[in-house]
């Protein structure tokens, strides 16, 4: 079957009706570019199909199977550009219409809601209710439920609440057959069969189109206050593994770069950014205890009162300026948190090296960063390449003496030209054949976003 044609749409508009076919001249301008950042430079994309409806959703796929036509599905296109380029697609799926909330047990702490619902509206709704979705997504104000759990996208937050897989309770997803498949359930501890609701978690649209996820919530705090400590190298690494090992408590711990740093209108150094949540009185006494090693450490500390959600909206848009795809190059990187001075620190001079402008941030607590670059693309590559070697030297001895864990550099957000000069992924782990058999298991026809992640599943 040729790809993208107006037979295509015709077969599809049958099922989603003629408001759900949107032909790509059709859409605006910035989801042209998301859909542009997707695709290989050979593939033509001419439509995006909207189904309404969980059974409008399972007859596309169930069309698309029966036909052999590659499907590459998204929410809202935030994260479209993320992994791979995908190639010979012949339709992009959207679930943004699939966006009701299906049943919020607040006093289960549980939610369920369709995967188009945005992020956003999901948190004003709960917000009602003094609760929330502890997550903060790439894009947070278009982005939606499903693309987040899709990409596995967690920010700061991840260091008191965990990642995205551990907040998933159950999903509910189209098999690349179209027939519905529900996993999972309302409860926090759920043991029974295979967990296909964590499976489903960072898949990328690889093995399903998740289209209802049930979810764990936290109440919201009482009060929040946020310290940003700045000062030398060997002192903000002092005061990490000072925070590390103490009895504080803090819901985000981020290393930022110097160039990060003068970015939020600071002199340029290192710089620790720690945030509390909690009751009054434990906030107040942990951030008293932080200064006081602050001050020992010789670091500068800054209280953030009334302008605290806008430093943090401020440190978003370091990395996640929406428009700024196509003009810059995002990549994720992995450490042991015991090297995230010293690989912030490696890569800032190689970027000096270079000239290029850079700004990077490492989550104390996990090891796992964000890099933000621009640059023309030959020296984009180099440098990329020299970032990969430096994450990826062994991270220490294990107890027997052998080499320890390596890192890793992902490719987020790159232009396509050179992300297919680069392996996006850079996985280097021993569960690659594994992968290929559970896609092959769940896809074997390969038509669910088709090229976009590890070893070219």
């Amino acid at each position: 079957m040729t790809a993208s044609t107006p037979a295509i749409a015709q077969t599809l508009g049958e099922i989603v009706g003629e408001g759900g076919i949107v032909p790509f001249q059709g859409l605006d301008p910035s989801q042209q570019v998301q859909i542009s950042q997707a695709i290989a430079s050979e593939t033509k994309v001419d439509y995006v199909v909207y189904p309404a409806t969980q059974a409008e959703l399972s007859e596309v796929v169930a069309c698309a199977h029966q036909n052999r036509w590659r499907i590459l599905p998204c929410g809202k296109g935030t994260k479209l550009g993320w992994g791979d380029v995908a190639r010979n697609i012949d339709f992009i799926l959207s679930t943004e219409r699939l966006n009701r909330l299906v049943e919020h047990a607040a006093g289960d702490l549980t939610v369920t809601v369709e995967s188009g619902m945005k992020f956003s509206d999901l948190q004003a709704i709960l917000a009602k209710a003094g609760q929330f979705l502890p997550l903060d997504s790439a894009y947070s104000r278009q982005a939606t439920v499903g693309g987040i759990f899709a990409t596995r996208d967690a920010g700061s937050l991840r260091h008191r609440y965990g990642g995205v897989r551990d907040v998933g309770l159950g999903v509910t997803f189209v098999r690349a057959d179209g027939q519905r498949v529900k996993a999972g359930g309302r409860v926090v501890k759920n043991v029974a069969g295979y967990d296909l609701t964590k499976l489903l978690c960072g898949s990328f649209g690889t093995l399903g189109i998740i289209s209802e996820l049930t979810l764990r919530l936290y109440p919201l705090p009482e009060a929040s206050q946020t310290v940003l400590l700045t000062g030398t190298a060997e002192s903000i690494a002092q005061a990490a593994k000072m925070l590390t090992t103490a009895n504080s408590t803090p819901t985000a711990f981020d290393l930022l770069s110097p160039q990060a740093i003068a970015s939020l209108g600071r002199p340029r150094s290192l710089g620790l950014v720690i945030r509390f949540q909690s009751v009054q009185a434990s906030v107040k006494q942990q951030v008293a205890s932080l200064l006081k090693i602050a001050d020992t450490l010789g670091l500068k500390g800054e209280t953030l009162g009334e302008t605290e959600e806008a430093f943090w909206q401020e440190m978003q848009n370091l990395f996640w300026q929406p428009g700024a795809s196509s003009e810059r190059t995002l990549c994720r990187i992995g450490v042991l948190p015991a090297k995230a001075v010293a690989t912030l620190t490696a890569i800032e001079a190689i970027a000096h090296q270079y000239e290029l402008p850079i700004k990077s941030l490492i989550h104390v607590g996990s090891g796992l960063g964000l890099i933000s670059l621009a640059g023309a693309e030959p020296v984009l590559h180099k440098v990329l390449l020299a970032f990969r070697s430096l994450c990826e030297q062994p991270q220490g001895q294990t107890p027997s003496g052998s080499c320890g864990q390596r890192g890793f550099l992902t490719v987020l957000e790159a232009p396509v030209t050179l992300k297919q000069q680069l392996d996006v992924w850079g996985y280097t782990g021993n569960a690659l054949e594994l992968m290929q058999k559970i896609k092959q298991q769940f896809d074997p026809q390969n038509l669910l976003s088709p090229n976009r992640f590890v070893g070219n599943i």
